[in-house]
C-alpha cells in the first residue's frame, strides 16, 4: 500500500530549491520555478520548500511525467477566489509535505472557473499520484468543491488536517490509502471518498491507522470498490445522525413486524447516500473504535462484510451493520442503542463477540425466503433482497443481549446455535425472539427470552419448522 518515500517526511535544505511566497507575488533563484504574478508554476523534478502567503495565486506542478516532486510547506497561507490553491498538472508523482511543527493554510473564494481542459474542483487537485505527509497541520477550507482530489491514487502517511469542504473531504479515483494521521472533516458530501467508474477494480479505500473525526452530509466513508480498515479511531456522523430520521409505528396483521414510516429532519433528496462506512464492494475491518450517527445504515456493504475484532459504539437511522450477501463476526465489542436492524445480511455468522441491541425491528436479520420484515427499513428504498434467496444465521460463540421491537434473531433459513450466550427480549406483538423459516438446531447454547420461542423459534407468528435441543429459559 505504501513506498519507503511515501513514509519519508525528511528533506534536505541545502539542496532544495526555496520558493518565497509574498502577497501577491514569489520569489526563487531557480529557473524550474516560474513566476507570473501570484501563480508559481514548477517544472522539474526536485524538493522545493514553500513559505509566505499568496493572495488569490496558485502553485501549479507542470514537470515531465517522469518526475517526482516535492513539495514542502513551512509556514505557508495561500488563497485562491476561484482556483485550487495547489494544482498538480503533470508529474510522475507529487508530495506535499508539511514542515514540522508549521501550520499551512489554504482557502478557496466559493468558485472554480476553469483555466485548461481540466474540471478542477479540489483545493488541491491532482491529475497524478499524490502523497500527503509531514509533522505540520494543514488546514483546508473551501466553500465550494472538494478539499483534497487525486485523479490518480491519493496516499497519506501522517500529518494533521482540518478540511472543511462543500464536496468531498479527501477523494481519490484509483484508490485513498491512509497508514495514519489525525483528521478533523466537515463535508457537504463524503468525508473520504474513492471511486473509479471506469475500473471496478480500483475505487478502493484503505485505512491503516489513524484518529478520524468526520461530519459528513453523504457517507461518512466511502468506496466503490472495496474498504478495508486494519485499526484506528473513528467518530463518523453522516446525515445529521440518526436523530434526524424519526419513526411511527402502525399496528399490523398478528405475526407481521410493525411498519415504520421513514421521516427526516429536513428536506433529503433519496438518492443521497448518507451512510457512516460503505462499499460497493467487500467491507473488511481488522480492529479499531468505531463511533458511529448515522442517517443511513451505519456500516453498509454491497457485497461480504467481516470483522475480525474491533469497538462499535453504534446509532443508526436504519441499520447498525448491512450487507447485501454475507455478514461475518469473528470477534468484538457492539453498542448499538438505536437503529431499525442490527446486524441485516443474506447471512450472518457470529463467532463471538459482545453485543448489546436495540432495535426497531429485528436485532439480527438473515434476508431471503418470504419474510420481508426488515427489507427496506427506515430508508425503504434501500436494502431490499430477494425474495426467493437463501438465508440463514449460524451463531458459534458470543454473548448477545438484544431488546427487539421485531424478532430479536429472524433468519429467513436455517438458525443454528452452536454457543454462546443469548439474553433475548421481544417487546412487539406478533413477533418472537427467536423466528426462523428453515431448521432450528441448538448444539449448546444458553438461551433466555421473554415468550419462549427458543423451544419452537416463531411459535407466536413465525414459521419456525424443527425443534431443537431448547436449552434456555422462558421468561414466562
Amino acid at each position: 500500500m505504501f513506498t519507503d518515500k511515501d513514509m519519508e517526511i525528511g528533506y534536505n535544505e541545502e539542496t532544495s530549491t526555496w520558493i518565497t511566497l509574498s502577497g501577491d507575488n514569489a520569489s526563487s533563484n531557480s529557473d524550474t520555478v516560474q513566476v507570473s504574478g501570484s501563480t508559481v508554476t514548477i517544472t522539474d523534478a526536485g524538493t522545493y520548500i514553500l513559505s509566505g502567503s499568496l493572495e488569490d495565486g496558485m502553485i501549479i506542478v507542470n514537470a515531465e511525467d517522469t518526475d517526482k516532486v516535492q513539495l514542502v510547506l513551512k509556514g505557508v497561507q495561500i488563497t485562491s477566489s476561484t482556483s485550487a490553491a495547489i494544482y498538480v498538472l503533470q508529474a510522475d508523482k507529487v508530495f506535499i509535505t508539511t514542515a514540522s511543527g508549521t501550520q499551512n493554510t489554504l482557502a478557496n473564494g466559493g468558485e472554480y472557473v476553469a483555466i485548461d481542459d481540466n474540471n478542477i474542483d479540489g483545493m488541491i487537485f491532482s491529475k497524478s499520484d499524490l502523497t500527503l505527509n509531514g509533522d505540520g497541520t494543514l488546514t483546508i477550507s473551501t466553500d465550494a468543491g472538494h478539499g483534497i482530489v487525486s485523479k490518480d491514487d491519493l496516499v497519506i502517511t501522517s500529518g494533521t488536517y482540518n478540511i472543511t469542504a462543500a464536496s468531498h473531504g479527501i477523494s481519490g479515483k484509483d484508490s485513498v490509502r491512509i497508514a495514519s494521521g489525525t483528521y478533523t472533516i466537515e463535508s457537504g458530501k463524503d468525508g473520504i471518498h474513492a471511486e473509479n467508474t471506469e475500473d471496478s477494480s480500483m475505487g478502493f479505500l484503505y485505512v491503516g491507522g489513524g484518529i478520524f473525526d468526520i461530519t459528513a452530509g453523504g457517507d461518512g466513508m466511502s468506496a466503490s470498490s472495496y474498504l478495508q480498515i486494519e485499526n484506528g479511531t473513528f467518530t463518523i456522523t453522516s446525515g445529521e445522525g440518526s436523530a434526524s430520521v424519526s419513526t411511527t409505528n402502525s399496528t399490523t396483521e398478528f405475526g407481521q413486524s410493525s411498519s415504520l414510516q421513514a421521516e427526516t429532519t429536513t428536506a433529503q433528496n433519496d438518492t443521497i447516500s448518507q451512510k457512516g462506512i460503505k462499499a460497493d464492494g467487500n467491507i473488511s475491518i481488522t480492529s479499531g473504535t468505531f463511533n458511529l450517527d448515522s442517517a443511513d445504515d451505519a456500516i453498509h456493504a454491497a457485497n461480504e462484510i467481516s470483522i475480525a475484532a474491533g469497538e462499535f459504539n453504534i446509532a443508526s437511522g436504519d441499520d447498525a451493520i448491512h450487507s447485501d450477501s454475507s455478514v461475518v463476526i469473528e470477534d468484538g465489542s457492539f453498542k448499538i442503542s438505536d437503529c431499525y436492524e442490527g446486524v441485516e445480511g443474506l447471512s450472518i455468522t457470529v463467532d463471538g463477540g459482545t453485543f448489546d441491541i436495540t432495535s426497531e425491528d429485528d436485532g439480527l436479520n438473515a434476508g431471503g425466503g418470504n419474510d420481508s420484515s426488515g427489507f427496506g427499513g427506515r430508508m425503504s428504498q434501500q436494502d431490499e433482497f430477494s425474495t426467493s434467496s437463501g438465508g440463514f444465521i449460524t451463531i458459534n460463540n458470543g454473548s448477545l443481549t438484544i431488546v427487539s421491537t421485531g424478532d430479536c434473531i429472524d433468519s429467513n433459513g436455517d438458525l443454528t446455535i452452536n454457543g454462546g450466550v443469548l439474553n433475548l427480549t421481544c417487546n412487539g406483538s406478533g413477533n418472537t425472539a427467536l423466528d426462523c423459516d428453515g431448521s432450528y438446531t441448538n448444539k449448546g447454547g444458553e438461551i433466555t427470552t421473554n415468550d419462549g420461542s427458543e423451544n419452537n423459534p416463531g411459535q407466536m407468528g413465525g414459521m419456525g419448522k424443527t425443534g431443537g435441543k431448547g436449552q434456555g429459559h422462558s421468561g414466562f
